[in-house]
């Protein structure tokens, strides 16, 4: 069984976006990406990008983190305009936390060592800083694995050390791109689980997660929106989109819970 929300946040109507995309569109090489794409990102909430491989799902979390800058719309953070602002800067004034798919930890490194040089750049006290990754070592169970290299950690600690990673500077926005690729289904409880945590932990991040894999994805989700072929088609609780009859005939066809 996977971890199952006894909860969604449903509404946002009080609370100001921590940020938008605002009528965006990307093309690469004269190929349509994003065509004017909407959406917005409250504090507190789990949102969902779904859709099949291709579609978009990453280049959303490339223009919101700086990595690429869109052909025309707007990334709004804060209510501040910041297409011309660089990852380094987007990421440390806004706070933003970025989990990839592959990657992002040194390999030769302990999983200690990488939070401590994560931490030395984020955190300049010290005691603060070996507090902080005290916690999450204690947080995410990896107690007995701290002093192993990273390279040789099995999948589901990969996992855990890069979310520790994002977490170090208490980011208001954590991007998790196919934080379930590749992994077991008891791994993916287990993170599934941490995500729950983090957010009754942290009402005011928001934490959005990039998928294929729906049934991992709507299990703990309060919004989600389906792409497909450049545009958002439906958008809504997971209960709402699986009804939706645009995303049934190009994404879902014969899902089930």
């Amino acid at each position: 069984m996977l971890a199952i929300k006894s909860f969604r946040i449903k509404n946002f109507k009080l609370k100001k976006p921590v940020a938008k995309i605002k009528n965006v569109s990307l093309s690469f090489e004269n190929n349509l990406i994003l065509d004017k794409i909407n959406i917005e990102l409250n504090p507190g909430e789990i949102v969902g990008l779904l859709g099949p491989n291709g579609v978009g799902k990453s280049t959303i979390f490339n223009l919101l983190t700086g990595i690429i800058k869109p052909d025309n719309g707007e990334i709004i953070i804060e209510g501040n305009r910041v297409n011309e602002e660089p990852v380094y800067i987007r990421a440390k004034k806004y706070r933003i936390g970025y989990v990839p798919q592959n990657g992002g930890f040194f390999f030769d490194l302990t999983l200690l060592q990488n939070l401590q040089a994560v931490g030395e750049i984020l955190i300049k006290n010290k005691n603060e800083r070996e507090n902080k990754i005290n916690q999450l070592i204690f947080k995410f169970e990896l107690d007995n694995s701290q002093n192993t290299k990273a390279r040789f950690l099995s999948g589901g600690q990969k996992r855990k050390l890069v979310i520790c990673m994002a977490l170090m500077f208490n980011p208001k926005i954590l991007l998790c791109d196919e934080i379930f690729a590749a992994l077991d289904v008891l791994t993916i409880q287990m993170l599934s689980k941490l995500l729950l945590d983090l957010q009754r932990e942290n009402p005011k991040m928001c934490i959005v997660i990039c998928e294929h894999q729906a049934r991992e994805l709507l299990s703990i989700v309060d919004r989600a929106l389906v792409l497909s072929n450049g545009k958002i088609i439906a958008e809504g609780s997971p209960n709402k989109i699986l009804t939706d009859e645009n995303a049934r005939s190009k994404y879902f066809g014969n899902f089930s819970r």
